[in-house]
């Protein structure tokens, strides 16, 4: 049997496979053995946040986009929820390996940077589907809120998961230490889930807050996924996918140059 040493080509051919489902493998189970945490935690936080918000606000709000307030409201919880854990997924993976010095066991195996950036984000987008999907049951079984196009939020958790996964990724790579992922976390990541229309239609804004809101990749994930649940958004959900499509192409081959260059990661 001949093994092609071509400048380029490695044993186990253009892709390996068996080290990319091993890495998304350990993603998958580093959430998974602590449940409790990473499913559970976020799926009481968006029950708490519903039901703060029915206390406060009562039956006298009227609907929003042809809906109840309550109804309006819950996708974008539900979106809030699934980024945030994506976020969380990837960037404590990594930001955690690099403090315990063991990051060294994840870029010495023949894995591309390619491949490295995908198997960090399968746990991400897995853990988003995940609590999305479990957010999505207790809105059914709870308010009684079904899918109006299932298609369409299917693909707008995912690549929620995938843009705010990849985000993680960049963080962790970044970050040095713990206080400066809480930065990245409460500066950043915060602010763009809250001031993207989760809790309101950005129709109600002023013109110049509208701009802003517009430039928000995160106020389309949340639209389009609204879109997804109750049938009307703010924006065509077909730019709001154009939208988020292109800004996780570009977090994703900002996470692929890190590992390439082996920036803050290789002494």
């Amino acid at each position: 049997m001949t093994i092609s040493t071509e400048m380029g080509t490695r044993r186990f051919g253009r892709v390996n496979w068996r080290g990319l489902a091993t890495l998304a493998g350990r993603e998958v189970q580093r959430f998974l053995a602590v449940w409790t945490q990473t499913l559970l935690a976020p799926l009481v936080t968006a029950g708490l946040f519903l039901m703060i918000f029915t206390i406060a606000i009562g039956p006298g709000r009227g609907d929003v986009m042809g809906v109840n307030f309550m109804t309006f409201l819950a996708p974008g919880i539900l979106m809030m929820t699934v980024i945030q854990n994506a976020f969380a997924n990837t960037s404590s993976s990594v930001v955690i390996s690099k403090i315990q010095g063991n990051i060294v066991d994840t870029l010495m195996p023949p894995l591309s940077p390619a491949e490295l950036v995908l198997g960090y984000l399968a746990g991400g987008v897995g853990r988003g589907l995940m609590v999305g999907l479990a957010i999505s049951l207790g809105l059914w079984l709870g308010l009684g809120i079904t899918v109006t196009h299932p298609i369409w939020a299917l693909a707008f958790l995912i690549l929620g998961s995938a843009l705010l996964g990849g985000l993680g990724l960049v963080a962790g790579i970044y970050a040095n230490k713990f206080d400066q992922m809480a930065a990245i976390t409460n500066f950043l990541v915060t602010p763009l889930a809250f001031l993207s229309g989760t809790f309101y239609s950005i129709e109600a804004l002023p013109e110049g807050l509208q701009i802003v809101a517009r430039l928000n990749p995160v106020f389309y994930l949340i639209d389009g996924l609204r879109y997804g649940v109750i049938g009307a958004s703010d924006s065509p959900p077909l730019l709001g996918l154009a939208v988020a499509g292109g800004a996780t192409l570009a977090i994703a081959c900002t996470a692929w140059r890190m590992f390439a260059t082996g920036y803050r990661l290789k002494a």
